[in-house]
């Protein structure tokens, strides 16, 4: 009888550990085309930019990338992407962003958000670490935030945030 439930535990352990390893649908459910808008700061202090983006996201299987263009007070212009890819429920991958450094992305999935540590290329805001979070908000929007340790207060200040629409 002892046999038979550790039998029955371990099948069912598996599962549980098997239960989000297709990432698959969840990210097909991120391709497309979008655009929409949002703001970013260039430092946790400064004033916000306020941006229009577009992207087209592309799905292969476990694996999800994005590129696009950001335009912000009409005369700045800058192309980002981040290509993820998904082993079970964990991430990882990498961003390019305005600056153009390509910075390391590992995190997991909680429901519709991918949370992402980032590894930015170089120095930003004091240290080399933030968050972002990929979140499907409905079957036709995405918003994409990023938040960074403020050096002076030790506060959370969200350093972009982008909200896009599926085209």
């Amino acid at each position: 009888m002892k046999s038979l439930c550790v039998t029955a535990l371990a099948a069912f352990l598996a599962g549980v550990t098997n239960a989000g390893a297709n990432e698959a649908p969840f990210l097909k459910s991120l391709a497309g085309q979008w655009a929409g808008g949002g703001m970013m700061k260039r430092t946790t202090s400064s004033s916000p930019i306020n941006l229009d983006c577009s992207f087209q996201s592309k799905s292969n299987g476990e694996a999800l990338s994005m590129t696009g263009i950001c335009r912000g007070m009409i005369v700045l212009s800058r192309e980002v992407s981040a290509q993820l890819t998904a082993a079970g429920n964990q991430y990882a991958g990498r961003y390019i962003g305005p600056s153009g450094g390509v910075s390391a992305l590992s995190g997991g999935r909680s429901g519709d958000a991918i949370n992402l540590a980032v590894r930015w290329s170089k120095l930003i805001n004091g240290d080399r670490t933030a968050n972002m979070t990929i979140q499907r908000v409905g079957d036709n929007s995405i918003r994409i935030r990023t938040v960074d340790r403020d050096p002076e207060s030790g506060r959370q200040v969200v350093t972009s945030e982008i909200n896009l629409r599926r085209q």
